[in-house]
């Protein structure tokens, strides 16, 4: 008898634990969220605006590397529909080619103007950028200047190092998809 029961509170156990994972870890994005917009809103004013009138926008963290020719990183964010409320969570992976050096902890703002702009981003997300770059961060000391030029009109991209030291001149491209793990039972 106490076999089956430690067998069934096993399972039971077994089967919440992905949920519970999935759940902290989009608590942790939506958190990370909540602090960038925060910081964009205090950093770049004129955002409000462009947040308020938008169709949706998307928040990520972000780790970039680069080592002499190649660079490459990495994250999660979320993407929020202004109209509907819904949260699509998501992941990042980039390449690129270019000379740099360095390692960079950054957040990333898309505010998508057009629907088809983010219905695109969301379903496609592709992003392809020139970048150039000179970032020395760590916590509130430092500073940074960066010019992110998106290829379409339709996306204003903002970019926030949060930590780290990075001298670069690429061409990067960069892959969004949907999180499967974190999408499925919202």
């Amino acid at each position: 008898m106490f076999a089956r029961l430690l067998a069934t509170g096993l399972l039971i156990i077994s089967l919440a634990l992905p949920t519970f994972a999935s759940d902290t870890k989009r608590a942790k994005i939506m958190e990370m969220k909540q602090d960038v917009i925060a910081q964009l809103l205090q950093e770049e004013p004129g955002a409000k605006k462009e947040l308020d009138n938008s169709v949706g926008y998307a928040v990520f963290s972000n780790v970039g590397v680069n080592v002499i020719f190649l660079s490459g990183g990495g994250g999660r964010g979320v993407a929020i529909n202004n109209k509907t409320g819904e949260k699509t969570f998501m992941k990042m992976a980039s390449a690129g080619v270019g000379l740099g050096l360095g390692v960079k902890d950054f957040r990333a703002v898309f505010i998508f103007r057009t629907q088809k702009a983010f219905d695109y981003f969301i379903d496609k997300g592709w992003d392809l950028s020139a970048q150039a770059d000179a970032a020395a961060q760590s916590g509130d000391k430092g500073g940074e200047g960066s010019v992110a030029d998106n290829i379409s009109e339709e996306v204003s991209v903002y970019q926030i190092t949060k930590n780290g030291i990075a001298l670069q001149a690429t061409l990067q491209g960069t892959k969004y998809w949907k999180d499967k793990k974190l999408n499925s039972g919202q």
